[in-house]
């Protein structure tokens, strides 16, 4: 593949979006166009990204907004061509109200679909050898429903379905897909939980296997191994074993 060079991120501000941006940044990115709902910390990260002499352009955005989310995107891939466009921006929630639910899906699933939606219909009227990648960040948390957090879980698997099989659908057009299944990785979500963390991760490790796997064209990056494993054995359980394996981890409080 060549190489990965103008890199749009969502949900930059922190975690595993801030890692790839600082990631990318350090290895010769030539343009970042980041966005997020902080301003302190998107000003942040952008001035770390800068420094290694990366062009950085950043937005305050609420990935929600479908048509602002889109002129965006197409605002970008004006300034250069995208290479690869990151749907990163997500939350959890560990209380299950209304309000909470309805903010969990619209943007873990409906701010993923604004995102590489206009990402995949600029890719597809582009006549180009140049990279043309979309990355979805999902997690291990999408291979079962957990009772701990019905809402993430749920938004999780449904991102993770929809994008392998948009990258069985999209793959003749020479665009590739991939969908990024972390375990528990430093983030302002795992910094609220309290709830065991088995194999946990710092953020720019999780990074650099993102980055890495993506420059292969890895379809499913699930990671790390042990947690994947156990993800798809506990999938693969009738569900009278499985329920009775999941009701026992904690819910997060």
């Amino acid at each position: 593949m060549n190489t990965i060079k103008n890199i749009l991120i969502t949900g930059a501000s922190s975690g595993i979006g801030e890692a790839l941006a600082l990631y990318y940044a350090k290895n010769g990115a030539q343009n970042l166009f980041l966005c997020g709902r902080n301003k302190e910390r998107l000003e942040r990260i952008t001035n770390e990204c800068e420094k290694f002499g990366t062009k950085v352009f950043s937005t305050i955005l609420d990935v929600t907004d479908r048509e602002k989310v889109s002129n965006w995107i197409m605002d970008c891939n004006k300034k250069a061509r995208l290479h690869l466009v990151f749907a990163n921006a997500g939350v959890s929630t560990g209380e299950e109200t209304s309000e909470n639910i309805y903010n969990t899906f619209n943007i873990n699933i409906f701010g993923v679909l604004n995102t590489i939606t206009p990402a995949i219909n600029i890719y597809q009227n582009m006549d180009s050898t140049e990279p043309k990648i979309v990355a979805i960040t999902a997690s291990i948390a999408g291979y079962h429903g957990l009772a701990g957090c019905p809402s993430y879980s749920a938004s999780k698997a449904c991102v993770k379905a929809y994008g392998e099989a948009l990258r069985l659908r999209v793959a003749k057009e020479n665009i590739q897909v991939n969908v990024i299944c972390p375990g528990f990785v430093r983030s302002r979500i795992t910094d609220k939980n309290t709830c065991p963390m088995p194999f946990f991760m710092e953020a720019d490790n999780a990074a650099e296997i993102i980055a890495k796997r993506i420059q292969k064209n890895v379809g499913l990056i699930t990671f790390p191994w042990p947690m994947r494993f156990a993800a798809w054995f506990g999938a693969m359980l009738p569900n009278c074993i499985s329920n009775f394996i999941y009701s026992k981890i904690p819910y997060k409080v």
